[in-house]
């Protein structure tokens, strides 16, 4: 059978929203903390910045809190979580024969764009992130198992968003129709 052909099969999406709800009590369990990411990303670019210039990192309030002095920034459940994430999808993607390096793009974008929209759109996701003090994982998923109002609005404002911004870039993913 070709490759075009064959049909992926994922996980259950029931299953797979169940076992993550139990991720997601485990973690408030044994960590007394939610799930999300940006926070340990912020750590490794701390860390990184103290290699580099430890001066710095020391002068500026928010990296002293994490890497000051004495202070190891990666010591923390967060960061582990970030790896263990890391790890288990590559591992997950070799078991399951999905692990390659491609591009996905629609027929009416290059690469090259492609590229630099991807790289574009996480920028603003991690300067919105770092401004808002969280990630949408850390909101939708911890803040929104809490019940908390500030998350569920800022879920439906986030699908809200998508579904206006995916109008004007569907063109791009979708072939050209004939007419």
């Amino acid at each position: 059978m070709s490759e075009q052909n064959q049909t992926i099969k994922y996980i259950n999406p029931y299953l797979g929203g169940t076992l993550l709800g139990i991720v997601l009590f485990l973690a408030f369990f044994l960590t007394s903390g939610g799930l999300g990411a940006s926070g340990a990303i912020n750590r490794v670019q701390v860390a990184v910045v103290d290699v580099l210039a430890s001066q710095h990192v020391d002068r500026v309030g928010s990296f002293a809190e994490l890497a000051g002095g004495k202070l190891n920034p990666l010591d923390s459940g967060a960061v582990l979580m970030l790896l263990g994430t890391f790890l288990g999808g590559m591992l997950s993607g070799a078991i399951h024969r999905r692990l390659k390096v491609e591009t996905r793009k629609g027929p009416r974008i290059g690469v090259k764009t492609r590229w630099i929209m991807a790289f574009l759109g996480g920028g603003l996701m991690g300067y919105g992130a770092r401004l808002a003090r969280g990630c949408t994982s850390g909101q939708a998923l911890s803040g929104g198992a809490v019940l908390s109002v500030g998350s569920w609005a800022f879920m439906f404002c986030v699908f809200i968003g998508g579904y206006a911004l995916a109008y004007f870039v569907r063109k791009l993913w979708n072939p050209a129709t004939q007419s």
